[in-house]
């Protein structure tokens, strides 16, 4: 009896010290939560009505690009742009399908530099569809309507700045440098991130990894889904995903590696990446995106998982990249058709869920309702967001075609003219 009293002992003081051991492990990356009032006051300055919608190129997109700059040089991060700037240049085509005059925008970049042989980049687009739309609204009528885009991108843009506060002022040397990255022109067909894949301001193969921040801002307070896309980029990620979850937050992992995001350009030159995204909603590329729609407190609590998955362990290593499965990501040019719905970037469905339709646009003249899963769209059949990409590049103005929709388990056909 004494032997197996002491071997039980033993035994319960080396599962407490194993205890304690991972405790303190864990300790040691868990970072201190997001401030939700800062990551609110970010958000509401840049959707305000007096930026303008943040039309790429535009006069608020610069007004937007002064204020992010400035919370870069309070940071002291080092400018990463054109000669000694934060902002790097590019020239680009307006008008929806790139057809329109020529002009200016310009990414904002900002780097920590922590000695290390990697570097992460946190980024974000900062753009959004100005006071028109830019052809891509999903309002009825949209001229003169301001689209703010508190979700869609000034919720990504207060991750990047909260993120880059974090880091700079956390009196840690982390095994990562930092590259912070507001891109512009993304609802233009991915500009700027593409512009800086070509134009890197540092070796690509010195990027470890890529979080991209896109629509970060509606985490269901009911159903708290968090869309992690990119997942099988690497093969650490699933794993470390799952071991740092946290309980008031459910991970919904895709792994490809292209979606409609900035992450895209980075997959795209071998870069293993993450795109974070709370999932879509009815005021998606509408004047009704506003900041009082904005949870702060759950961007936080997404922002709090982005640390403690950066901060681990297995991040701090150089990550293996992998290729994942071959996807379509149609820019802006490759449309010549638009059908006038609020697709779902979430999956989970065989074929493509409308979360919303447009008034007067060809999906609700053709009797598409929101609900509706579409399921063949002329010749092609659709299990997802790339099927549908792929098949709409491939439309004319001016033509019709069958489509085929799930409504409540009965396949309806349906005809539509662009």
């Amino acid at each position: 009896m004494r032997v197996a009293q002491e071997t039980s002992i033993t035994a319960r003081w080396k599962m407490s010290l194993l205890g304690v051991l991972l405790v303190l492990s864990f300790s040691h990356t868990l970072p201190a939560q997001s401030d939700s009032s800062r990551l609110l006051t970010d958000i509401r300055w840049l959707a305000d009505d007096n930026n303008q919608g943040r039309a790429a190129g535009s006069e608020g997109e610069q007004k937007a690009a002064n204020y992010i700059i400035a919370e870069f040089r309070k940071l002291k991060l080092q400018p990463r742009g054109d000669n000694g700037t934060y902002l790097q240049h590019l020239t680009f085509q307006a008008g929806p399908h790139g057809q329109g005059e020529s002009r200016k925008a310009a990414n904002v970049v900002a780097f920590l530099d922590n000695k290390a042989a990697t570097t992460v980049v946190l980024g974000a687009h900062f753009d959004h569809l100005g006071n028109d739309g830019q052809g891509s609204s999903l309002e009825a009528n949209p001229a003169n309507k301001i689209h703010n885009g508190a979700d869609d991108n000034a919720s990504g843009v207060a991750g990047v700045l909260e993120l880059a506060r974090h880091y700079a002022d956390n009196g840690t040397i982390e095994k990562n440098n930092f590259l912070f990255i507001c891109f512009t022109a993304e609802e233009l067909g991915l500009l700027g991130s593409k512009y800086f894949v070509e134009h890197p301001v540092l070796p690509l193969a010195q990027i470890n990894f890529m979080i991209n921040m896109d629509m970060i801002g509606r985490l269901d307070r009911n159903n708290p889904l968090l869309y992690v896309s990119g997942t099988g980029t690497s093969p650490v990620w699933q794993p470390l995903l799952e071991r740092i979850s946290r309980p008031d937050v459910i991970i919904k992992m895709d792994s490809s590696g292209v979606g409609p995001s900035d992450h895209t350009s980075l997959y795209l030159k071998d870069i293993p990446v993450l795109h974070f995204f709370t999932g879509s909603h009815s005021d998606y590329h509408k004047p009704t995106d506003d900041w009082q729609k904005i949870n702060a407190s759950g961007e936080a609590k997404v922002l709090d998982l982005i640390m403690r998955l950066v901060g681990a362990p297995e991040a701090e290593q150089k990550l293996t990249f992998l290729k994942t499965r071959t996807k379509l990501v149609a820019g802006r040019s490759a449309f010549k058709v638009t059908l006038g719905i609020m697709p779902s970037y979430a999956g989970g469905t065989d074929g493509l869920k409308v979360d919303g339709v447009t008034d007067g646009r060809p999906a609700q003249k053709a009797g598409i309702l929101t609900g509706d899963v579409i399921v063949e769209m002329g010749s092609s059949k659709i299990s997802n967001i790339d099927d549908y990409m792929n098949a709409l590049s491939k439309f004319e103005k001016g033509q019709t075609i069958p489509v085929k929709v799930n409504r409540a388990g009965q396949i309806i056909a349906l005809s539509v003219t662009f």
